[in-house]
């Protein structure tokens, strides 16, 4: 398939709109599932911990999976795979309004809908960077903060339909919004060039000629065996002479000769087979090698192995608020007159206000993105060691919306991946450092759930998760000091006696 220049605007807008609704549609709910959770405690009567692992499954399993994701993309393009995924995320919600205990929500939930969401996620960033290239940065920053607002509208669209039509009604409902991916899927065209594509080649016609010999010379020696008893049948006829001696001994000839060529070029295809099976194999493995090279690569690179901790670390710290806040609110026995707005809505609504903002100082010259990012996780954990302290409805409002524009450093962990590694090296290092955020994810709800099960307040959690965003920005801050490269950074001295020479190449 033959690609045009991206045309940075036309149809690429178009590509952006649908793609923050399709964000927004798909995103709203996992997103803003601390309105649930507290349902869920509820209805199920399940621990706190064992609870948070639905939430936590749906945002977590789409960073696990991005390999398979990608591959997906690539293989069957954005808009089937789009289509496909509206299905599972909308499939997904309503099946949850069906569960008759947490554990089929963990199925239904959390990696039906968690592996739908991303899908979506892929295929939306994906169509969005082949539209665009100089606007690339803008059109990628509209489209994330679709999440964000999915978050927001989604926290009191939950809380509002729970109240109306109960849990069960309100997943269907929020299931049949989902339904509208696939009008936006279908609007993904792909870019491709205006006129016919160049045919191309189909798995047969690639195959080299060599390893059709074997069948040439069996259709070579069929005809041939046409060829000699036509011939020799019209002989027979016309001299109208019977001959059924050298007839016996014409095909016994014949016979032989057929069977030494087709064991012949039996052998030979056998062994080109054989042959190319072992070209293949260790080509293959030579790939995997050099994956595993440069793996290794990356984390002797000491900021690298920095980052890939602090990613994990805060992700297990910074990503518990945002689900299980309004139980925070509700353990701190917060009168629902005082409760004007939803936490998790505050929460949304400042992470998009985070990300481009946060965004926007990345793109100034004077202002180190690696340094920026850790003040992030710096400042967010000190955020998380005041929660225990927040008594109030207003205190945990400032609170979530410091928390939740801390939480749009997102926007800037690409340019900080660009900045360790190279862009270079940027696809496998991001790819790697995603798969430990979507660990994170996994894991940190159900880490502080269990601390509340111990200890019955969230306290000792809140202390846990400060502790461990925390450490991930000492830790980064320390790997990227710039002492570690002075020395690095200073010519060696050449000895006494010893001169330098300069070669000149053309």
């Amino acid at each position: 398939m033959v690609f045009r220049k991206p045309p940075d605007g036309g149809w690429g807008w178009v590509i952006v709109v649908v793609s923050f609704f399709t964000q927004f549609l798909c995103y709203g709910s996992p997103l803003a599932v601390g309105v649930l959770y507290v349902e869920w405690l509820d209805a199920f009567g399940e621990g706190k911990g064992k609870t948070a692992w639905v939430g936590s499954l749906a945002n977590g399993i789409g960073l696990l999976a991005s390999p398979v994701c990608s591959i997906c993309v690539s293989s069957f393009g954005a808009r089937p795979v789009a289509i496909f995924s509206g299905f599972m995320v909308a499939g997904g919600l309503m099946m949850s309004s069906f569960a008759p205990n947490i554990y089929f929500l963990y199925v239904s939930y959390g990696i039906v809908v968690g592996l739908g969401c991303g899908l979506l996620y892929t295929a939306t960033v994906t169509i969005t960077c082949h539209y665009f290239d100089k606007r690339r940065g803008l059109a990628l920053g509209l489209i994330s903060t679709g999440s964000s607002v999915g978050l927001f509208i989604y926290a009191a669209l939950q809380r509002e339909l729970i109240d109306l039509y109960g849990l069960d009604g309100c997943l269907l409902i929020v299931g049949a919004l989902s339904l509208n991916i696939l009008a936006c899927g279908s609007l993904m065209r792909p870019l491709e060039s205006s006129g016919s594509p160049s045919p191309e080649k189909t798995c047969v016609d690639k195959v080299p000629d060599q390893y059709f010999v074997y069948h040439e010379k069996e259709k070579t020696v069929e005809e041939n065996i046409s060829i000699l008893e036509k011939g020799y049948i019209d002989e027979k006829c016309a001299n109208n002479v019977p001959d059924y001696k050298q007839d016996s001994i014409l095909n016994k000839n014949v016979l032989t000769s057929i069977n030494v060529n087709e064991k012949d070029t039996y052998k030979k295809k056998v062994v080109e087979q054989t042959n190319f099976c072992k070209q293949l194999a260790k080509r293959k493995w030579q790939l995997y090698l050099n994956y595993w090279e440069e793996t290794v690569v990356l984390f002797k690179n000491k900021v690298f192995s920095a980052l890939f901790v602090a990613i994990l670390l805060f992700d297990i710290g910074g990503f518990p608020p945002s689900l299980l806040m309004e139980d925070v609110a509700r353990s701190a026995n917060i009168s629902e007159d005082d409760y004007h707005v939803p936490l998790i809505s505050i929460i949304g609504i400042m992470t998009a206000v985070g990300k481009l903002t946060l965004g926007i100082l990345a793109d100034f010259k004077w202002v180190n993105t690696l340094y920026l990012y850790v003040s992030t996780l710096i400042m967010m954990g000190m955020a998380l060691f005041a929660i225990p302290f927040a008594k109030s409805y207003l205190t945990l409002a400032m609170l979530s919306g410091f928390l939740g524009f801390l939480t749009g450093n997102w926007s800037i962990f690409p340019y900080v991946t660009t900045k360790t590694v190279g862009i270079e090296k940027l696809t496998h290092a991001y790819g790697i450092l995603m798969f430990f955020a979507g660990l994170g994810n996994s894991l940190g709800p159900p880490i502080v759930g269990w601390f509340y099960d111990w200890t019955q307040e969230y306290d000792t959690a809140f202390y846990f998760s400060g502790f461990c965003v925390l450490l991930g920005g000492f830790l980064l801050l320390l790997a990227a000091l710039p002492c570690w490269n002075a020395c690095a950074n200073q010519s060696p001295k050449l000895p006494p006696n010893t001169y330098s020479y300069k070669v000149a190449s053309n």
